[in-house]
């Protein structure tokens, strides 16, 4: 996960792993939000043929990847662009860094293998920080 740890470290800049962690999990709860909280991204997702993929982030099954072309077609190119300019990359790099990072936050923000409307899920985004700095995010699969 290269090129994410590249990310953090540009991000956070003077602040240290843990601002960037910050930053980078700000811009995911952000992400979520506007799409209308998880409902809203399994929804775009199922528009674009990718809802199987979704669906399975937050199972507690195996988590199916996706590819950063896919994540360009449900998201769309403007709010990839505007991901990337808040990072400081290119929108390509943006959708790769999505492609890997957003299956696992989604897969963390269910643990219950169900997406709970009432989930406060900006708490839940900053829970994971430090699970971010510690590299939990290897693995990406819920347990069975």
């Amino acid at each position: 996960m290269g090129m994410l740890d590249s990310v953090i470290g540009a991000m956070s800049g003077k602040t240290g792993e843990a601002g960037g962690a910050n930053a980078l999990i700000g811009m995911v709860g952000s992400l979520i939000q506007q799409n209308g909280g998880l409902q809203g991204l399994a929804d775009k997702f199922s528009q674009t043929g990718a809802g199987g993929a979704f669906s399975s982030w937050v199972g507690t099954g195996q988590n199916q990847p996706i590819s950063s072309t896919q994540i360009q077609q449900a998201l769309g190119s403007d709010q990839v662009k505007a991901i990337a300019a808040k990072m400081g990359i290119d929108p390509a790099q943006a959708s790769t860094i999505l492609a890997q990072y957003l299956p696992k936050v989604v897969d963390k923000l269910t643990p219950q293998g169900q997406i709970d409307p009432n989930a406060n899920h900006q708490q839940a985004l900053a829970d994971l920080v430090p699970s971010l700095l510690q590299g939990v995010f290897g693995g990406g699969n819920k347990p069975a």
